[in-house]
């Protein structure tokens, strides 16, 4: 049985490096943002649609992955997903407009939203019953390893473009250096779609289709014969079940019942909570924010490294303790450590000044910019958006956009110890808490004749609320400043804690029917 289990094992980490190239796609555009935003001259609306352009497919594939899944095979699916993300690290790697890199991040969104679906879909249903939590919760670590080595390779080609080695010349490391951030994707992209020819079609899937022999042949790669032709029928009679009871099953407007009102409180609410505090603000933007404190663009990309391995670490303390301590201690806990971070933020930035010297305005190696800035020498700017509208007025949009992390690191004087404690508090404080918690919380609060209605509801505003944050993020900061932008996270963070507090019952412990009683009653 050890060859079994290491078969099965192999399968679900094949299949499972969907959701590290979702991570990876997903976070691989903060190294790229301000790149971009000087070389296509883009508003802060139109690099805010750069980034969440993804999330709006994403979401779209989330709800046709799995009806599409059900007609052509999970496998099948998989693939398409991994064409996908090869054609979009391609299309954006090579995009010569902003209309068209945002439309090859809307292709890759597709992948996105298909692997999120379908591969932890796909791993539960080969997985033997004593080792399905575990080998599912691969494709989740797989999810924060992507983010963690996109950051990585982020700075690695920025130190490239540096370098002085014929090959790093040869390959324009330096010219083309966010188009290889995105283009770089391509090579896993292509090894999970020839790794995927390794990988059978699901058992379960394969019983829908009624190949009852070739499903139990496939699971007995995995477990004894006779077990496979236990599951196999179990999963056959479940099916019967399922549609002999099709009937008695809710609909989607049973979710409004009046019952449902305090799950569906809770489930909305918790959703929106999630985005709103502002997680993908850092994950997507993790250079940007680092730059307003004024450390420089190396730097940025070293702490946004530190971001991706915090957020690691304390992912993999959430799946060992969420069973241990339960889930309302994670969400007080890590909730009351995002509002408590996210004021931190917000008094850090808020006590920054700004003032250019003689010798600071002399350190800056463009000409131009030296000659303009001399009128600004000697004044003193309390916040980072008078300090920026100053500056516009004598450079020009474009010329502070081309030259914004040297004219910070120029005249700000703060503690940038404190952004980056702030940054990598919060995310911890995320990571062990709202971050894997809350799909926890969704699959035991809902009563089971909805849940899948249930989760759809509250995933797809968790998905709008999170493409609005990504979208308005780069103009909260330019149009009412670091602080203040950081200041509502954490107010609403606050608010969220006093819900969770009073309102969100503890689950650990009880039967799904325990809870429908209590809740719904």
């Amino acid at each position: 049985m050890k060859g079994k289990s290491t078969n099965v094992i192999s399968i679900a980490l094949i299949v499972a490096l969907g959701g590290l190239l979702m991570g990876f796609d997903a976070s691989v555009i903060s190294g790229v943002v301000g790149f971009i935003e000087t070389e296509f001259q883009l508003s802060k609306i139109e690099l805010g649609w750069s980034v969440s352009s993804l999330t709006l497919t994403a979401t779209l594939a989330m709800l046709l992955a799995g009806p599409l899944s059900d007609r052509i095979g999970r496998r099948r699916v998989l693939s398409w997903a991994a064409i996908l993300y090869a054609v979009s690290a391609v299309g954006s790697a090579l995009a010569p407009n902003f209309f068209f890199l945002v439309f090859a991040r809307m292709i890759g969104g597709l992948g996105v939203g298909a692997s999120l679906i379908i591969a932890p879909m796909y791993i539960a249903e080969i997985s033997p019953a004593n080792m399905r939590g575990r080998l599912v919760s691969f494709n989740q670590l797989n999810i924060v390893i992507g983010i963690s080595l996109a950051f990585f390779t982020n700075y690695l080609i920025l130190q490239w473009g540096k370098s002085d080695a014929s090959w790093a010349q040869a390959l324009k490391f330096g010219a083309y250096n966010w188009r290889w951030m995105l283009g770089l994707e391509t090579l896993p992209a292509v090894l999970y779609f020839f790794g995927l020819f390794f990988v059978p079609r699901s058992p379960r899937w394969l019983i829908m289709k009624g190949k009852f022999d070739e499903a139990v042949k496939i699971m007995a790669g995995f477990t004894s014969r006779e077990q496979a032709e236990i599951d196999m029928k179990a999963v056959e009679e479940s099916l019967e079940n399922q549609s002999e009871e099709k009937e008695q099953k809710g609909s989607f407007k049973d979710i409004f019942m009046p019952a449902m009102k305090l799950v569906l409180t809770i489930g909305v609410v918790i959703a929106v909570l999630q985005q709103i505090t502002g997680i993908n603000s850092v994950f997507f933007y993790a250079p940007m924010i680092f730059e307003q404190s004024g450390i420089g663009t190396d730097a940025s990309f070293i702490q946004a490294i530190m971001v991706g391995l915090v957020n690691l670490v304390f992912t993999v303390l959430a799946i060992l303790f969420v069973d241990r301590l339960g889930r309302k201690p994670l969400l007080v806990y890590g909730v009351f450590g995002i509002a408590i971070c996210m004021f931190l933020l917000a008094y850090g930035f808020n006590s920054a000044t700004y003032t250019l010297t003689d010798s600071t305005i002399a350190a800056i190696e463009n000409e131009e910019v030296r000659t303009r800035l001399k009128p600004l020498e000697g004044q003193l700017f309390d916040s980072d958006v008078e300090f920026k509208r100053a500056i516009e007025a004598g450079l020009g949009e474009q010329l502070v956009k081309e030259n914004s992390s040297e004219l910070i690191s120029a005249a700000i004087t703060m503690n940038p110890t404190l952004i980056l404690i702030g940054i990598l508090g919060f995310v911890a404080s995320f990571a062990i808490s709202l971050g894997p918690v809350m799909w926890v919380l969704f699959s035991e609060l809902f009563p089971n004749r909805i849940r899948g209605f249930a989760i759809s509801f509250v995933g797809l505003i968790n998905s709008g609320v999170s493409f609005l944050v990504q979208l308005v993020f780069p103009w909260e900061l330019d149009a009412l400043g670091s602080a203040t932008t950081f200041l509502i996270y954490g107010v609403l963070a606050f608010f969220g804690f006093l819900f969770i507090v009073k309102v969100v019952p503890e689950t650990k412990g009880k039967t799904l029917e325990e809870l429908e009683n209590q809740l719904t009653h």
